[in-house]
């Protein structure tokens, strides 16, 4: 059956055009390693993260899970912020597909969202599949979401105002920490922020179809993602929730999310789906579907106008959640 895609926003679909290039949307195991080395990831060393000199940032290395490696959190703590005491903490875990990129990337984001609301962002870094395969990367993200909640008052963050965020693998992450955090009974995140987040190992939704080969990681890429992350077991009957959020048979008792995504991505169906089941479960969840959208179209084309409409709503979410 041949699926018609929706079609790509006008001013995005000319981004698609000036990166397709170097940005194909199939990715497979042989590319990991190019891919890792590619030029989006250099230029991470050149990012102002003080935005100007509004944050203090530093890079500390805290124990990970045990018997395992010291995991990188990076910092951003506001150097004069508008209000006293203990500051809100935005928990950010990064994307790249589980194989690909650091706590740098994709931290734009958190630290825009941290200057508008006077909060600590902190960005962790967790080890890639497939040289660390599950539960390697979510074991990482705990640990150093429980060392900030531990240390919040150290780094000048409020332990009970912490909203876990991530995009794409950061944000299937971010929802596998929120159940790890129900389930072993841990802080609790006041909210949870999931930006066209890798939910589903079983990549067999309309969507996944529709956009073979189309936009920003597509099936193909999708499938060594999940691969790299699960070897053999990905799509069968015996993976985790906590390495594949969507197959979690309980989505109750979980903080406020907040989900968008493209129209035109492969992560579509299975982010409404999910969205939908938080709802089912008793949760509260404000879902965006951005029509035209391709993955991650505000981080490749933050000046388009769809990209400043989002931009907008993640932060008057955040906004009405820090206010309550």
């Amino acid at each position: 059956m041949t699926l018609t895609p929706p079609p790509f926003d006008p001013e995005l679909a000319a981004v698609l055009e000036m990166i397709k290039d170097t940005l194909p949307p199939q990715l497979t195991m042989d590319d990991i390693e190019d891919a890792r080395g590619g030029v989006g990831i250099e230029m991470l060393a050149d990012l102002d993260l003080t935005l100007g000199g509004a944050f203090e940032v530093e890079d500390r290395a805290v124990p990970g899970p045990e018997n395992a490696p010291d995991i990188s959190l990076l910092i951003c703590r506001p150097v004069a912020p508008a209000t006293e005491g203990p500051l809100p903490v935005i928990y950010h875990v990064h994307g790249g597909g589980m194989i690909l990129g650091n706590n740098r990337v994709g931290v734009e984001a958190p630290l825009r969202w941290a200057k508008e609301l006077g909060a600590v962002v902190v960005s962790v870094e967790y080890r890639l599949a497939p040289e660390h395969p599950h539960p390697a990367p979510v074991d990482d993200v705990y640990a150093g979401l429980l060392w900030t909640a531990e240390h919040a008052k150290e780094i000048g963050g409020d332990a009970e105002r912490i909203v876990i965020a991530g995009a794409s693998a950061g944000g299937g992450l971010t929802a596998a920490l929120a159940l790890l955090l129900r389930d072993r009974k841990g802080p609790r995140p006041i909210g949870q922020l999931l930006m066209c987040p890798m939910l589903d190992d079983r990549n067999d939704t309309p969507s996944s179809y529709q956009m073979a080969n189309l936009g920003v990681w597509d099936r193909t890429a999708n499938d060594t993602g999940w691969t790299a992350l699960l070897g053999a077991e990905r799509g069968g009957p015996n993976v985790s929730p906590y390495a594949a959020p969507a197959r979690a048979e309980d989505l109750s008792g979980l903080p406020p999310a907040f989900l968008d995504v493209g129209s035109a991505e492969t992560f579509r169906d299975e982010v409404v789906t999910y969205a939908t089941r938080l709802w089912q479960a008793g949760g509260i969840a404000e879902l965006h579907v951005w029509p035209g959208g391709f993955h991650g179209f505000d981080g490749f084309a933050p000046q388009a106008s769809l990209s400043q409409t989002s931009q907008s709503a993640q932060l008057t979410w955040l906004t009405r959640l820090l206010a309550q």
